[in-house]
């Protein structure tokens, strides 16, 4: 299963998306790809909307069952501890930490 949730997807690219996922909220896409074709997709998109911000979760052997990616500008960060997946809505660098 891969889940891309995108920041303003263009016309052309959200067509092509809709190929092999189904969209149930504008910019959020669902579907089961394996992994040649959802690479192959990714890399369709990143050739071709270079500006594009996205949040890519997808299936993987860990022990979560998946992984996350992020590409461009999501005012998120992706971080794996200690084998764990997990995403900051803000970051405070180590510099930065008051204790």
């Amino acid at each position: 299963m891969t889940v891309i949730v995108a920041n303003h997807t263009p016309e052309a690219v959200r067509g092509m998306l809709k190929r092999w996922f189904v969209e149930p909220r504008p910019n959020v896409f669902v579907g089961t790809l394996n992994r040649r074709t959802r690479d192959k997709t990714l890399d369709y998109i990143k050739r071709n909307a270079a500006g594009l911000g996205m949040l890519i979760i997808s299936s993987d052997n860990n022990c979560q069952g998946f992984k996350i990616e992020t590409y461009g500008d999501t005012h998120r960060r992706d971080t794996e501890i200690s084998g764990l997946w997990l995403v900051a809505e803000e970051w405070v660098e180590e510099s930065n930490v008051p204790f």
